[in-house]
């Protein structure tokens, strides 16, 4: 039985401003709680060398890379690039001075690659002696 013939039905309605207050009350909270920390995969602290001044070493081969990747030995400025050159170029400048200290001086523009050039140049040389020149922090 109907008892309410007059009347039509009204449709339901979703009022939605109550919902989206309950979803900024959400996202506030879930801004509020979050930490936002930075996760970083591998921390390096660099080392400071203070030293005096060097000692005077005439077994020494001095190495240079610039930041375009041009190289020099002994101030000498070498035209090749490869490792072969490089070899070739680090035993004329040894002589016949047995087992010299290769020192590499890099700027420090200079790419990964052109210092590991030098390495495998005088591993290839074979000379074992490598060190490398840095700037004093003061």
């Amino acid at each position: 039985m109907n008892f309410q013939r007059g009347r039509q039905k009204e449709e339901p309605e979703i009022n939605l401003v109550p919902m989206i207050d309950v979803l900024l009350v959400i996202l506030i909270f879930l801004m509020i709680t979050t930490t936002y920390s930075r996760f970083s995969e591998l921390e390096i602290s660099l080392p400071q060398a203070a030293s005096d001044k060097p000692a005077d070493r005439p077994n020494v081969i001095d190495v240079s890379v610039s930041a375009v990747g041009s190289y020099t030995v002994n101030r000498t400025s070498i035209n090749s690039s490869s490792a072969e050159g490089l070899s070739n170029e680090l035993r004329a400048a040894a002589g016949d001075r047995p087992d010299p200290v290769i020192v590499i001086n890099a700027d420090a523009a200079a790419t990964h690659q052109s210092v590991i050039t030098i390495m495998e140049a005088a591993r290839m040389a074979g000379y074992n002696h490598i060190t490398f020149m840095a700037k004093n922090p003061e």
